[in-house]
């Protein structure tokens, strides 16, 4: 089978792993020369998607399109010329269209009384300032006290373009759900960790919640993509504060990050999971029977000094990147390593007989770099803006 994947960023990377997994053949789409998932796949093609009349020749043997992107006029584009040449899109882009929106996200949680973070300026500070369409934790503001709030906004907070929210301290928890309306699977629940600017560094599974909790944020989930009459694949962050779970965002298109340690716990394929929903024929029969292996994902950055552990941003901006297995003792990383390079990143996958087991394994493939590079330190830090 032959999936072009459309982006060649973060999502890109993610669906071109999976789908090797899988033994499938890709062609990776970007109007970018050099993008990270560029060496990942089997075939690159520089366009600009949004060049319709282009799509025909460049796609016409594919069997499958998995949109990687978030580009709004490259996404209708896509949408609207998959159903002109019987092509499936692996993309919902009703559901799409609300969770991009963080504004409309939070409408669709107050609707369906789904608990949230306090709004302004029913909340105090400190106040979590976000744009509403921006991806993840791209602009994402912590305002402590109304002097930061003049600071960043000298005139007020605007009414609109953002989200202004109780900052919540506490852990972080993800959850894909796939399905079409009446029939969703929730998979696994991954526990997040975030860098000092609030980026997610890390994420391990299985998480340390108990089975009851699990089945809550499962709940959560399903009734979000009921209301949405979702058809696809999304997925729910959430946070734990003070003994209640809170719905931060959703986003229904393929994630980064979480599905290669779902993957590397569960066994369960994504990009697999997506063609049994879109391709005629495909069976839909999902539940994984075996026993969640200990998976860890890390994304460092290596210099001459030491090695940082820090948010999936330093993955973007690093250019082509590669796919190495038993990488200084990991399962396996996909990294810009270069011998010689004064500088370079890495993600760092490792499974283990438990989660233990697997963090054990994840600090001997750090310590494995440190010496092998004679670097003083590791440094990993966490929010520094925490009140």
């Amino acid at each position: 089978m032959l999936v072009a994947i459309v982006g060649g960023r973060l999502q890109g990377v993610e669906v071109a792993c999976l789908a090797r997994n899988a033994g499938w053949r890709t062609l990776l789409v970007d109007k970018s020369s050099c993008v990270p998932a560029q060496r990942l796949c089997d075939h690159f093609l520089q366009l600009d998607v949004r060049q319709i009349s282009a799509l025909s020749g460049a796609l016409k043997a594919v069997d499958l399109v998995i949109p990687a992107l978030e580009d709004q006029t490259a996404l209708d584009g896509l949408v609207q010329w998959g159903r002109e040449r019987h092509v499936p899109v692996a993309f919902d882009p009703d559901a799409y269209a609300v969770s991009s929106s963080k504004i409309d996200s939070d409408r669709l949680f107050a609707s369906l009384g789904i608990p949230t973070p306090e709004p302004w300026p029913r909340c105090g500070f400190p106040v979590v300032a976000k744009p509403s369409r921006a991806s993840g934790s791209d602009g994402v503001v912590i305002l402590k006290s109304q002097s930061d709030a003049r600071e960043v906004f000298p005139n007020g907070f605007p009414e609109n373009g953002w989200v202004f929210q109780q900052y919540l301290d506490g852990p972080s928890f993800s959850l894909e759900v796939i399905g079409r309306p009446g029939n969703y699977v929730p998979l696994q629940v991954t526990e997040l960790f975030m860098d000092a600017v609030h980026d997610c560094k890390a994420v391990a599974a299985p998480c340390r919640l108990t089975a009851g909790q699990i089945r809550e944020i499962e709940t959560l989930s399903v009734k979000i993509a009921e209301a949405l009459r979702l058809n696809g694949l999304m997925d729910v962050e959430v946070i734990l504060h003070e003994g209640r779970f809170k719905v931060l965002e959703i986003d229904a298109r393929f994630p980064s990050q979480t599905p290669l340690a779902v993957y590397g716990s569960m066994g369960c394929n994504m990009v697999e999971m997506l063609a049994d929903l879109f391709l005629p024929g495909k069976p839909s029969e999902w539940r994984s029977t075996k026993s969640p292996r200990g998976a860890r994902l890390d994304h460092i950055r290596v210099t001459s000094r030491a090695i940082f552990v820090e948010g999936e941003h330093i993955m973007a901006d690093a250019g082509p990147l590669d796919r190495v297995s038993g990488f200084f003792g990991a399962d396996e990383a996909i990294t810009s390593y270069r011998e010689g390079a004064p500088e370079w990143v890495a993600t760092v996958i490792v499974t283990g007989d438990s989660r233990e087991r697997a963090v054990e394994k994840r600090n001997r493939v750090l310590a494995s770099i440190r010496n092998r590079f004679n670097l003083e330190k590791i440094v990993d830090r966490f929010p520094e803006n925490r009140p």
